[in-house]
């Protein structure tokens, strides 16, 4: 889906001039900038010494901070066991991370003080900072970003790809889990709570074609990343008579909304996007009715899954961070740094570890699987690299917190959905 799909939307304008601020112009590069190793392989930017440095901008203290931790405590996890085994062709591998905070400036700032000494970013959360780069990212910088972000809006650069399904297809997967498990038939109301920019509209695009498909009404309730009480959107919506919700948000956002509406009796199905959970939310008030009336829709398994691998990285995760909790985040930024690990091996046997290098290797693995549910295919950056979902729900018995509802499916709606 092209970003002409959406309305114009005022965050990315404002980040869009904010690189500007930030020194963004464009700079021209250096043909003779690729570097060419003893062994005969070219590099460039980002390899420096015996080193490739790939960077993570990530949220450490803002909307996402749990899930933030996790993916960024995965990444270095996979990075350690790739360099313990030998790293790639003959360079260590070393992430370099900045915790923007789910703040437009300093996303934006922490992208260009990293990008003249990044390979490519192997984490960037929040879908409106990474669009805000994305015309930067083809042009001229053309380095490889793995997004832990699935707007839509970031289809078709050869240079961003989205692991998963992107949220409109997410979103059409949780509707039809709404139809077909909790009851919600033609002529039916549902809400569709979404936070505003590039997240939510990419969602809401789902759930409104799902509602064409289905004959169904949706009632819009856009919120905004710092608004984290849901009373007004709840009783917005049980007046207009919704059978179920749809949520696009953070954790905090969705834990109030579950919570409001359970607190209120108003006792609907609600389903988020895979942003919209972390499991420490089960020690809160809001725990209970979580794990009443609250269900995920999820681009993998969790981390709890009944995998020999899901095992395996719970055990080396416990053993690198006793401390912390396991939540899904761990399962996306172990993906994410993977399939970048991936590419880096590919590019290594193809004697070309410049950006350009190690992007066209990405682009011939059609076949991505780590054993956590879809398989990936990252061949058409035009497309969503699966279609599948997995919908989880809260579980405090758990490991991970999060239980299979229903494995990886693509429903009929998603599979012949046209962004």
């Amino acid at each position: 889906m092209t970003t002409t799909t959406y309305a114009t939307r005022t965050a990315a304008g404002a980040l869009a001039a904010l690189l500007l601020l930030a020194g963004c112009s464009s700079k021209a590069k250096d043909d003779d900038s690729d570097k060419q190793s003893a062994g005969g392989v070219k590099t460039g930017e980002g390899i420096s010494g015996k080193t490739i440095t790939l960077g993570a901008l990530t949220d450490m203290t803002g909307v996402y901070a749990t899930l933030g931790k996790s993916v960024t405590q995965a990444q270095q996890l996979y990075v350690k066991q790739l360099n313990a085994a030998g790293g790639v062709c003959g360079y260590e591998v070393a992430l370099s991370v900045r915790d923007h905070g789910y703040d437009p400036q300093k996303a934006v700032s922490g992208y260009t003080e990293l990008e003249p000494k990044v390979l490519g970013f192997a984490q960037f959360i929040g879908s409106p900072f990474v669009a805000a780069v994305k015309q930067r990212v083809d042009g001229q910088d053309k380095g490889l970003v793995l997004p832990q972000a699935w707007s839509a809006a970031l289809l078709g650069s050869p240079y961003i790809r989205v692991i998963g399904s992107t949220y409109d297809i997410e979103t059409i997967n949780a509707v039809d889990f709404l139809i077909k498990e909790k009851g919600i038939k033609k002529g039916d109301k549902i809400g569709h709570v979404y936070f505003e920019g590039d997240y939510g509209e990419s969602a809401l695009v789902g759930s409104k074609h799902m509602a064409k498909e289905a004959g169904l009404t949706v009632v819009e309730q856009k919120i905004k990343p710092t608004d984290n009480d849901m009373t007004a959107q709840v009783a917005a919506l049980k007046q207009a008579g919704v059978k179920a919700i749809v949520i696009s948000a953070g954790p905090r956002q969705a834990a109030s909304l579950v919570g409001v509406a359970a607190a209120g009796g108003f006792d609907v199905p609600i389903i988020g996007n895979n942003s919209a959970f972390a499991p420490q939310l089960l020690a809160t008030q809001a725990g209970p009715a979580l794990m009443k009336n609250y269900y995920v829709a999820s681009p993998s398994l969790p981390i709890g899954a009944d995998t020999p691998e899901a095992k395996k990285l719970v055990a080396d995760y416990q053993a690198a961070y006793p401390k912390d909790a396991l939540d899904n985040g761990i399962v996306a930024g172990w993906t994410a740094a993977s399939a970048f690990g991936e590419a880096l091996k590919k590019a290594c046997k193809n004697k070309d570890l410049t950006r350009e290098g190690v992007d066209r290797a990405l682009l011939t693995i059609n076949t991505f699987d780590l054993g956590f549910g879809p398989t990936q295919d990252f061949t058409d950056p035009k497309s969503a690299s699966s279609r599948e979902s997995v919908i989880l729900q809260p579980d405090k018995s758990v490991t991970g917190g999060m239980k299979v509802v229903r494995e990886a499916e693509a429903s009929e709606a998603a599979k012949t959905y046209n962004p």
